[in-house]
């Protein structure tokens, strides 16, 4: 499977139900290597997405999203994985959950309260929700950048939740999950006793 097929999946939502052992794989290779530094991410993007992923899941008895460096991985599936379009459309998507943290309460989602991050993304999550599957021509209410919302919050939690239990923290500390479930002995010689 190659890499743009696998972010088709990830993207149509597809990946998460369909973890095969090559899906999985391939995406526990797209975690960055300790002293990742981003590169598609301005640091205000990157803080958000800290802050975003961090309330989709947070940290419990586990680490959360901002333990297993998910916003990380988002980074490098922008960076290495998604083509112009894509990159536009996330990077879009980020910028109007400023937009609308600044209709709202008056400042960006990074610097709004805890209470108020959350309240705004159940706000998007129940309108992503409640148009979801919906053509724009039978729904009037449904403006292009509510599409586009839509697709950008689906989006952000697929790649939220794959990022996370493909990490080495979600697999063994959340799921608890080896990769190679003990070791293999084969051509062992039998005692015949």
């Amino acid at each position: 499977m190659q890499r743009r097929d696998a972010l088709r999946l990830l993207i149509a939502g597809a990946a998460m139900p369909a973890f095969t052992p090559e899906v999985f794989a391939l995406f526990r290779g797209a975690h960055p290597a300790e002293g990742y530094a981003v590169r598609t991410l301005n640091p205000h993007q990157n803080a958000t997405v800290i802050a975003m992923t961090d309330l989709i899941i947070p940290a419990t008895e586990t680490p959360g999203a901002k333990g297993a460096r998910v916003n990380e991985f988002i980074d490098l599936i922008l960076t290495e994985w998604a083509n112009a379009e894509e990159r536009a459309n996330f990077l879009k998507g980020l910028a109007d959950v400023d937009k609308q943290s600044n209709e709202l309460f008056g400042k960006d989602f990074v610097n709004a309260s805890p209470e108020q991050q959350t309240a705004l993304l159940r706000s998007i999550d129940d309108d992503a929700m409640a148009h979801h599957g919906t053509p724009p021509a039978a729904n009037p209410v449904t403006t292009h950048d509510r599409q586009m919302e839509g697709d950008f919050w689906h989006v952000f939690k697929r790649i939220t939740l794959s990022g996370y239990y493909t990490s080495e923290i979600g697999f063994t500390q959340e799921l608890k999950l080896t990769i190679i479930p003990g070791a293999q002995h084969g051509c062992a010689p039998v005692d015949r006793a």
